[in-house]
């Protein structure tokens, strides 16, 4: 099977075909490409490149025309489809079918969140616990990151969040840069309050810990989007 360079020319694509589609021929891939549906690299003296890829797509409009009927239109769509993230579709009206959204395994689910942990630090133990010095673990306090029970313990929430301030604080980023996450924090807890409203007992907390739930997993994926660049 003859290859430029690494890449497979079209008369290896034919060869590499043949034996699922034996009248696919060098014409008929040439007329794909004139179609839009694959767009092989060329050498600068014109010479097709194809990829493996190139060769599967090519493989999926052939078996599409040969197994499902379906016009190049179609194919083209759910080829598309399937560049932008999209299931493509396994028949029927054949539309591509956007993915079911899968649970982020970062954001903590309503039974964690429903869950109240016992454990109980002295401001000690959270800098031993996490690498902070004791003059960080008080300025964490001071500017709102920690907050310490009336009889100055910390509980596992304080201890994720010095841990966090601990990995920060290795990029220059200082307390007095957080505190935008407790405000940030305490108006989705304002949130959280609002929804659940007049419940009590463990109606309320069922509630609270599903809407909680769900303002961390939308927090998430906004903080995601602007990381790729979709953020505006």
């Amino acid at each position: 099977m003859s290859t430029v360079a690494g890449h497979l020319t079209v008369g290896a694509v034919v060869q590499a075909l043949s034996a699922e589609f034996p009248d696919v021929t060098i014409s008929k891939v040439r007329f794909l490409e004139s179609e839009g549906l694959v767009t092989p690299a060329r050498t600068a003296s014109g010479y097709r490149q194809f990829t493996p890829a190139d060769v599967e797509r090519v493989r999926y409009v052939l078996r599409a025309q040969r197994d499902r009927f379906w016009p190049l239109k179609v194919i083209k769509a759910n080829l598309d489809a399937i560049d932008r993230g999209l299931t493509p579709a396994d028949g029927g009206d054949g539309h591509p079918r956007a993915p079911v959204p899968t649970p982020d395994p970062d954001v903590p689910d309503a039974g964690q969140l429903a869950t109240r942990a016992e454990l109980r630090l002295t401001a000690a133990e959270l800098a031993r616990a996490t690498g902070l010095a004791p003059g960080e673990v008080a300025d964490l306090v001071a500017h709102g990151l920690l907050r310490p029970d009336p009889r100055g313990m910390h509980d596992d929430a304080d201890l994720q969040v010095a841990s966090a301030a601990a990995g920060l604080s290795a990029y220059g980023v200082e307390p007095r840069h957080l505190r935008s996450f407790r405000a940030a924090a305490d108006r989705e807890v304002g949130l959280v309050e609002q929804v659940v409203g007049p419940r009590r007992g463990a109606d309320a907390q069922r509630h609270a810990a599903e809407v909680a739930h769900l303002c961390l997993a939308l927090h998430a994926a906004l903080v995601r989007g602007g990381l790729s660049g979709r953020g505006g």
